[in-house]
């Protein structure tokens, strides 16, 4: 009814459906939600790096230097949580 002067109907499908299948078969594997809370746990340092200790904008030119000041970043994110580990209290009968 739609299409009297053609033999059959087509359903047009993108280029790209394919790729699109493909992407939908991964992201309902085990091994692509480990990925994915991966990535969130690294997004989130960097954003606690760029926000809370502004590094938003490096200050040291060139890729040497980029990356040295991200190392001290780095370093100084990871001894504030070691900070944060060793001050926590211990609880229980092994503590005393």
């Amino acid at each position: 009814k739609c299409c009297p002067n053609t033999p059959q109907r087509k359903v047009p499908r993108d280029i790209d459906e394919d790729a699109r299948d493909v992407a939908r078969a991964l992201a309902n594997t085990p091994a692509y939600e480990r990925s994915r809370h991966r990535r969130k746990k690294v997004e989130m340092l960097f954003a606690h790096l760029k926000r809370i200790l502004k590094l938003g904008r490096l200050r040291l030119r060139g890729p040497k230097g980029a990356r040295d000041e991200f190392l001290l970043a780095a370093t100084a994110q990871n001894l504030r949580k070691l900070a944060k580990l060793r001050a926590m209290p211990s609880h229980g009968p092994a503590a005393a």
